[in-house]
């Protein structure tokens, strides 16, 4: 079985948890120009790429998908989350791969500390892979989510 954990956004990231070893990338983005009419730049979900890591893996797969932020006090990152997860969906249905969506407080209450927030959650959970998958390099990334999303996959398999 192949456990394929992703963390939604343009600043999210992938894990994934096979009999071959265990991978981590950061979500495949590209930047390009806003559709607004204000000129300025915003990073949308590369396709292609995220196809190609999920081509990989396409027997025996479980993919847990965390819900997008959706709060209108924070527009544009809402626009943004829910736009990740509609090009996400789409690669995942092109691909003919099985999905649930996951809370991120579903993952967190197995695998982190109680009563953390913000930035508290952040380091645990980068604390928490290093621990459990010492071989993988997580410098560059702010959290291991999408790593743990896997994980949390993994153990509650039924």
């Amino acid at each position: 079985m192949i456990f394929i954990g992703i963390d939604n956004g343009v600043s999210g990231s992938v894990g994934i948890i096979s009999n071959e070893g265990v991978f981590y990338f950061h979500a495949p983005v590209k930047r390009e120009l806003n559709y607004t009419k204000t000129k300025r730049w915003i990073n949308r979900i590369d396709v292609t790429q995220l196809e190609e890591i999920l081509l990989e893996y396409d027997t025996n797969v479980i993919i847990g998908l965390e819900r997008p932020m959706v709060n209108p006090g924070r527009f544009q990152a809402t626009v943004s989350a829910v736009r990740a997860l509609e090009a996400t969906l789409i690669v995942i249905e092109k691909l003919g791969l099985s999905y649930r969506y996951l809370d991120s407080k579903e993952w967190q209450k197995v695998l982190l500390p109680s009563d953390l927030k913000g930035e508290e959650l952040k380091e645990a959970s980068l604390s928490i892979a290093k621990r459990l998958f010492p071989q993988i390099e997580l410098k560059g990334f702010k959290d291991a989510d999408g790593l743990l999303i896997a994980e949390y996959l993994r153990r509650t398999q039924k």
